[in-house]
């Protein structure tokens, strides 16, 4: 079976020009914005399922999938874009970012609110996972990425 080719996840909002390290809008590191076109699939792969790893982590910490064939039906009835190979969280996601404010009943969407969310609106939870992401994302950055170098003689 061919495995689907990766689009960028680009979303038009990059953070790298004004020198970040994680892009605010992406969440990919800033290498990897100014290599992606030069990436092979294999590498584009990897990027991608690191991404959508963490951000179905920060949206399962929040929300629960009821019944993904419902998501999944709302998401294509809607016509809200979703990266079909990866998860219902993501999915999830993308619905919260195409509409969070016009969904009264998320359990008509497939979803609910975990229990210690249930005072926030969904536009707010968005905002806290789309934050939680990027600081995901930039501690992963920190922790393998920015490692200094141990064998340098300059001292900090």
């Amino acid at each position: 079976m061919l495995q689907p080719r990766i689009k960028t996840p680009c979303i038009g909002v990059c953070s790298t020009g004004i020198g970040d390290s994680v892009c605010r809008g992406c969440k990919r590191f800033s290498h990897e914005v100014i290599d992606w076109n030069g990436y092979t699939e294999e590498q584009k792969r990897i990027v991608d399922t690191r991404l959508a790893g963490f951000l179905s982590q920060c949206v399962s910490n929040k929300l629960r999938i009821l019944d993904g064939r419902l998501l999944k039906w709302q998401l294509e009835v809607q016509n809200v874009r979703f990266t079909p190979h990866h998860d219902e969280y993501c999915w999830l996601f993308s619905l919260l970012k195409a509409g969070a404010g016009q969904i009264a009943v998320p359990e008509d969407f497939g979803f609910e609110v975990d229990l210690k969310c249930r005072d926030v609106s969904l536009l707010d939870l968005r905002e806290q996972i789309d934050a939680e992401y990027l600081l995901l994302s930039q501690a992963h950055y920190d922790r393998y990425i920015a490692v200094p170098d141990l064998f340098s003689s300059e001292t900090p």
